[in-house]
């Protein structure tokens, strides 16, 4: 797979994410929840953009989570180029992109979207508002995708958890979330494919018939 192609698959995942978002934040008060189906939601929550909404404690924690995932997006950028260059399986450029859009589209929110919007607690927010919710690096993620696929009380003869009420699945994500669960998937799921040499083969072998 060509970079060009690559940076194709990142841009539209941070297209659809961040147009989601910027929906979602725009139209929708902080909790407010429309039901799709009884097996989905569109429900709307913000979080630090940390899993499952932890957050470093301190004053400087969300700071450090910022930069630190920017770091990793640099670092991540240039495997995704790495991977290109060497002829790596499109199962590992693939994933490797998938998680690149996922990673950026989250940033985007911490970076940005603490001083381009008021908060939404109370109505929806504002885009580019005159009394925005925070500040540079301390913006809050979006999340509003969720899947109560089942709702009920577990049997009491299971172990530690029998007689609890019970929701799978209770998570709620967006699309940059489902992008790099889905890329490290890929990665798991599709090990021996994606750091394989299959495209190492098929350009060796393309070379040779050239020759």
């Amino acid at each position: 797979m060509s970079l060009k192609k690559a940076y194709l698959i990142v841009f539209i995942i941070l297209l659809v994410d961040q147009v989601s978002k910027l929906y979602i934040k725009t139209n929708f008060v902080l909790g407010e929840e429309i039901k799709v189906f009884d097996w989905f939601r569109i429900h709307f929550i913000e979080n630090e953009g940390m899993a499952w909404g932890t957050k470093i404690p301190g004053d400087y924690g969300k700071l450090f989570l910022t930069l630190f995932r920017i770091v990793a997006v640099f670092g991540i950028g240039y495997w995704l180029w790495d991977s290109v260059r060497k002829h790596s399986s499109n199962y590992l450029i693939v994933a490797v992109a998938l998680i690149l859009a996922g990673a950026f589209g989250n940033i985007i929110d911490s970076v940005f979207y603490g001083v381009i919007f008021n908060d939404s607690h109370h109505a929806a927010s504002t885009l580019f508002s005159d009394n925005p919710y925070g500040t540079w690096f301390h913006g809050k993620v979006v999340d509003m995708l969720y899947f109560p696929i089942w709702k009920g009380t577990l049997p009491e003869w299971l172990p530690f958890v029998g007689g609890n009420y019970f929701t799978f699945f209770n998570a709620i994500f967006n699309i940059a979330d489902m992008a790099i669960s889905t890329g490290v998937g890929i990665l798991i799921v599709f090990n021996k494919r994606a750091f394989g040499t299959t495209n190492k083969e098929e350009v060796a072998t393309n070379e040779e018939t050239a020759a």
